[in-house]
């Protein structure tokens, strides 16, 4: 069999799907809170739970709510902030996008948060799949120095998007990593990557777990309709899969 070097970042709901990432064999995190909306940024205890406990590389997510990427100055003023957070507690970079109203890059608002980061790196999330211009917007990366964009080539999926991956991975050209993510798994992994040519990718990986709790009241829920007593992980040995399916080939 060949081997790829293909490595994986892990999308983590937490410091525990953290931990089991980075057993399986993951590069780094990408620490989120909220995945149900995409990923929205972790507390400031998660963050430094994650920057004490993993040997691995920390990149939270810089991501004040759910919905667009159009940001109010507040919006980004709290941005700004967590960015200094990630940056005291020594994170390896961090991970964020902004557009204009008209679908672009905010480079403007991006310069500035790459100027605060520093020495963190920087990437920059499914921001990017949502804008006007794909090609431009990969330009306008590269220019303002991200290192990694996270893409699903602008469809539902990783899979669906192949074709557009495997033509920004040519445009790139090595100047930026081109990241597959999204509905990424074991029966797709290895068509991705042999068809994008990537060489890193990013998935959850996880599996279902239980509540412990012994007594349980069904009369009421907390949130919305979603089961309380369940919830998910990243699974060690889910992660290991995709490793071994991503970097062989028959």
């Amino acid at each position: 069999m060949e081997n790829r070097n293909v490595q994986m970042e892990v999308c983590a709901n937490g410091v525990h799907s953290a931990l089991m990432a980075q057993q399986g064999g993951a590069i780094r995190v990408e620490l989120c809170a909220s995945l149900t909306e995409g990923g929205t940024t972790p507390s400031y205890g998660e963050i430094a739970a994650a920057a004490k406990y993993l040997d691995i590389d920390v990149y939270p997510i810089i991501r004040p709510r759910g919905g667009d990427f159009l940001y109010s100055e507040l919006e980004f003023e709290i941005m700004k902030s967590d960015i200094i957070s990630c940056r005291a507690l020594n994170c390896a970079g961090i991970v964020t996008g902004i557009l204009t109203a008209k679908g672009d890059v905010d480079k403007k608002r991006c310069t500035e948060l790459i100027e605060l980061a520093g020495p963190m790196k920087m990437a920059f999330h499914r921001a990017f799949d949502m804008t006007r211009n794909m090609e431009q917007a990969l330009e306008d990366l590269i220019e303002l120095g991200f290192i990694r964009v996270l893409t699903s080539g602008g469809k539902a999926s990783a899979d669906d998007g192949s074709d557009r991956l495997k033509t920004l991975n040519a445009q790139a050209a090595g100047r930026i990593s081109i990241m597959p993510g999204a509905g990424i798994n074991s029966d797709n992994i290895r068509g991705i990557i042999e068809k994008t040519g990537a060489r890193e990718f990013h998935a959850s990986a996880r599996g279902n777990t239980v509540s412990q709790m012994q007594f349980r009241n069904t009369a009421l829920q907390m949130g919305g309709p979603a089961d309380e007593y369940s919830g998910s992980m990243t699974d060690p040995q889910l992660v290991e899969k995709l490793l071994e399916l991503a970097n062989h080939t028959k």
